[in-house]
């Protein structure tokens, strides 16, 4: 390990990794860290995720740079855990992404090594490039199933690999991608549509019920969620990403509300719902 004058020369990942060893050193190593196991970091790798795509939405990139180096110490962190239990280690992470990405993308490197070209002037069409993307992650998925002991003779769903774990609106539409590929699908968007209309008729069928069920009320509101995912894949946008603006839009307004009424010596107990929905309609009009 070579010393490092700050300001001259820059850390390497190499450098990451030693520093990691350290941190879960037994006998010198940082306590929080000894403590941790796979499972207890999940949480701070999922909040990582979500602050990288924040910064990204703000366009806040020294931040996102922050945050990136904050995600890759997640999978640093992971590889460290294995390489003490001796599972794997972190060339083997690496030689797995390069390879799997050098079989996914034939349409770049052709013979399935780093080195490989197209010929000149030979070119791939969008859609066969994901024609091939999907049937390289279905062949795949195959070799997976026949590398696991199966506990069942039953077949295994094609939905099986899809991480329960995932973000709700995510997994649906991941759901409903791969079902898609197998026909499983609305033809067009007008009956995608009337199934939200139907969907948002059940609903209000439930709420309508002289005793409220939760359960069923919430099985009806999941179904107009589900929906509405499928909704947002039809027009080709990203469920997680539309609700992400609306939330930002919603809180903009709302901070609106917040200053106007400062501006009036009030807060937000002292104004009626009246009051507060004609400042929203005025933090409307303003663009917010």
């Amino acid at each position: 390990m070579s010393e490092k004058d700050e300001g001259v020369l820059q850390y390497t990942l190499e450098d990451l990794l030693y520093l990691m060893r350290r941190l879960r050193d037994p006998k010198d190593g940082c306590p929080w860290d000894l403590k941790q196991d796979f499972a207890s970091i999940v949480p701070f790798t999922i909040e990582e995720t979500y602050e990288v795509a924040d910064a990204i939405e703000r366009e806040d990139w020294p931040h996102l740079r922050d945050e990136l180096g904050d995600l890759l110490f997640q999978a640093v962190f992971y590889s460290q855990l294995a390489q003490e239990k001796d599972l794997f280690q972190w060339p083997d992470i690496v030689d797995g992404v390069v390879r799997k990405l050098l079989r996914r993308h034939p349409h770049v490197f052709p013979d399935g090594t780093l080195e490989s070209r197209l010929a000149p002037g030979e070119t791939i069409r969008e859609e066969q490039i994901k024609a091939n993307w999907e049937r390289i992650k279905q062949q795949e998925r195959e070799l997976k199933k026949q590398g696991e002991v199966q506990e069942s003779t039953a077949p295994s769903s094609v939905l099986a690999d899809i991480p329960n774990a995932m973000p709700a609106l995510q997994r649906a539409q991941k759901l409903q991608k791969r079902a898609s590929l197998h026909g499983f699908d609305w033809p067009e968007i007008n009956p995608v549509l009337d199934k939200i209309h139907e969907e948002i008729d059940e609903l209000r069928h439930e709420l309508a019920a002289p005793v409220l069920d939760q359960d069923k009320l919430e099985d009806e509101l999941g179904d107009v969620l589900f929906c509405c995912v499928n909704l947002a894949r039809f027009v080709k946008a990203d469920p997680e990403a539309a609700l992400r603006r609306a939330n930002a839009k919603f809180v903009r307004r709302f901070s609106r509300i917040e200053s106007l009424l400062q501006e009036q010596g009030k807060t937000l107990d002292d104004a009626s719902l009246q009051e507060m929905d004609l400042l929203w309609d005025q933090a409307k009009e303003e663009g917010l």
